[in-house]
């Protein structure tokens, strides 16, 4: 896998390509600043890319936008984006498109190799990883709405679990249920979020869609 890293702070940015590097991946470029990432994504056209929200010029979100207008241009492009803090917009914006193929996690996380890795990996295969703070933060809104506010507890234990990039046998591992238990509330999940099934869209990543836009 050929990955393109985006980050402003060299000790993150050097560990980001250690870590990739001795998991098998190829870092095919490393940058620090807006201009260069969307330059290096349109020229090494990279398997992923993993991102800091703020980079410079701006210090705003230039990577989060440089990697919108990857996946812009090529719908599905998996990327993973780093953030210091919550940002319950930025995760919205990332799967605004559908796709999947998208990730959030926080900068500590980076911290610890093995779920940094996970988290590349499944946004990889097309899954989502969702930072377990964001999926908290979304858990204690108060403002729920819409086909969400039917879900059961556990139903929303599940679903923020998938929002977090976990398969259905980590679920079932973390909420001591089942296989079948898994299954069960993940389809009961889809009827009542209206997702039918379909060859065309992704509807674990549907469901999120609709969990981070109650």
């Amino acid at each position: 896998m050929r990955v393109v890293v985006a980050e402003d702070l060299f000790l993150i940015r050097d560990a980001l390509i250690r870590m990739l590097t001795e998991h098998g991946f190829t870092v095919v470029a490393a940058v620090d600043n807006g201009p260069s990432l969307r330059k290096a994504l349109a020229e090494e056209r990279p398997d992923v890319a993993v991102v800091d929200v703020r980079l410079p010029p701006s210090f705003t979100d230039e990577g989060l936008q440089a990697a919108i207008q990857a996946r812009r241009e090529r719908p599905g492009f998996p990327v993973l984006v780093l953030s210091q803090y919550v940002e319950q917009l930025y995760a919205r914006e990332l799967l605004a498109d559908g796709a999947g193929a998208v990730g959030y996690l926080l900068k500590d996380r980076v911290s610890n190799t093995e779920q940094f890795i996970d988290a590349v990996k499944s946004v990889t295969r097309g899954g989502t990883a969702m930072d377990a703070q964001v999926v908290a933060k979304l858990l204690t809104r108060g403002d729920a709405r819409g086909r969400t506010a039917e879900l059961s507890p556990r139903e929303r234990e599940v679903l923020s679990l998938i929002a977090a990039g976990r398969s259905n046998a980590a679920i079932g591992h973390q909420l001591t249920i089942s296989a079948s238990a898994v299954n069960k509330h993940i389809s009961s999940i889809f009827g009542k979020l209206h997702l039918p099934e379909s060859e065309d869209d992704n509807r674990r990543v549907l469901a999120v869609l609709a969990y981070l836009n109650r």
